[in-house]
């Protein structure tokens, strides 16, 4: 497994409704390339710095809801008003060891429950449910959503709505290299979760696993995914760009409608790229976008025939994907390779329509927040643009200790403003244990104003 089961939240995420935010689950040490000024700032609490992790920032119609583990790597979450005041905190009986991937997804029902899945990696359910008041001192531990075997290896836990608005909780069921995509929905009245489909979204054989990134609602209202399939635990077995669309999560179609029965196999796949195993590409850095005229894109990099490491956008229009590299860079390769959590060197984001017939690529390639402006007709390059990212504007105020990185989880607030979490961390370290154990740092919440650009 690596870091890239997260996904690289960027600017277009701060359009999101708010109930979907967990659609998206954005690497910490990868923040959006805006412009912001901090309104206000405020320590919410000392937390753990041994390696980054993904906590959760997720806002209710009046409160703010977080996520993350405190100074002794337990799971802490805290709600507050919106209109300010203090913290409510809630220690849960769950600690994370030296794992990256064991991140916090938090969401709220419409009957007003809280639901929080965390520290799970090909781990047994770890999921908090409050009572119908939301209030963060009620959470309990459930033991079971609908399958007890199928809830004994649970990794990536995501959050979303479907278009009824119920609320849906996504998982993967297995290890990397064997595992399948399972989606439950919640009855909320009853408060009882159910299979959404009969059969997971993916097969592997036994012989590999898909790994997603989404779904994303796109402006047609259909949730669009994309995936790789990977052979083996190591990451330099990524293999096979592919893609679908549903309009329910229920059915699902390729690119041009043309139906496809659950659970989707290899040789089923709509493959958009048939990129080979040690072919460059990663799991998950693989990032749903738009056009002006709603067609689906997806960014993702592999290596060019010459070797180097590129960034590459597809684009599906008319009856084909098309595919256009974007980066030109020389004698520059990313030859990951191994299990664990990976210190990434790129994080890649979804295409974006800015105007005048330009799509905007977001990427960050060795910390350096890069966006690429690409023709929407024919997809070429017309600049290379170097941006700050949010993270590198607070650095100037949040000072991070000598090896450590400044992490960023951000919301769309109610009135334009950008709610985030930051705090330092040091990245990932192949979810090992370092020789050492660093002071715990401080977890701060800002309200942000975007600055006109």
């Amino acid at each position: 497994m690596n870091r890239f089961f997260l996904c690289l939240l960027l600017a277009s995420t701060l359009s999101l409704d708010v109930a979907r935010a967990q659609t998206l689950t954005p690497s910490p040490g990868a923040s959006p390339s805006l412009s912001a000024e901090v309104v206000a700032s405020e320590a919410v609490d000392r937390v753990w710095s041994g390696h980054s992790v993904r906590f959760a920032l997720v806002t209710t119609k009046a409160d703010i809801v977080v996520g993350y583990y405190d100074a002794n790597r337990q799971l802490t979450v805290a709600r507050r008003r919106k209109a300010g005041g203090g913290w409510t905190y809630q220690k849960l009986d769950t600690w994370n060891d030296w794992d990256s991937h064991n991140y916090i997804a938090i969401a709220e029902d419409v009957a007003g429950r809280l639901h929080v899945a965390a520290n799970m990696h090909s781990s047994p359910l770890t999921m908090f449910v409050s009572d119908p008041s939301g209030d963060v001192r009620t959470l309990k531990r459930v033991t079971k959503l609908v399958d007890v075997g199928l809830e004994r290896s649970m990794t990536y836990p995501i959050f979303l709505r479907d278009r009824a608005e119920r609320l849906i909780f996504k998982y993967r069921d297995g290890s990397s290299g064997n595992g399948n995509e399972i989606y439950d929905v919640l009855n909320a009245k009853a408060g009882r979760w159910s299979r959404l489909t009969s059969a997971p979204l993916v097969d592997g054989e036994g012989q590999r696993n898909a790994y997603f990134m989404g779904p994303v609602i796109g402006p047609d209202s259909w949730f669009h995914i994309a995936w790789v399939w990977r052979e083996t635990p190591m990451a330099e077995t990524n293999h096979d760009l592919s893609y679908a669309k549903s309009p329910d999560l229920v059915h699902w179609f390729k690119a041009d409608g043309t139906p496809l029965t659950l659970p989707i196999k290899l040789k089923d796949a709509e493959i958009v790229d048939p990129v080979p195993e040690k072919g460059g590409m990663i799991n998950n850095n693989t990032l749903i976008g738009f056009d002006e005229q709603a067609n689906p894109t997806i960014t993702y990099h592999k290596f060019d025939k010459a070797g180097d490491t590129q960034i590459f956008l597809a684009r599906h229009r008319g009856k084909q994907w098309d595919i256009a590299q974007v980066s030109d860079w020389k004698n520059y390769r990313w030859d990951f390779s191994g299990g664990g959590s990976l210190n990434a060197e790129i994080f890649v984001g979804g295409a974006q329509p800015i105007g005048e017939g330009l799509l905007k690529v977001p990427v960050i390639r060795l910390g350096q927040s890069i966006d690429f402006v690409v023709r929407s007709n024919g997809l070429s390059l017309v600049e290379a643009r170097p941006v700050q990212s949010l993270a590198d504007q607070l650095k100037r105020t949040i000072k991070s200790p000598e090896g450590m990185q400044l992490n960023i989880v951000n919301a769309a607030g109610d009135h334009g403003e950008i709610y985030a979490l930051a705090w330092s961390a040091r990245p990932p370290h192949r979810d090992m244990a370092a020789p050492d154990i660093p002071d715990p740092t401080t977890l701060f919440f800002l309200t942000l104003r975007p600055k006109a650009r």
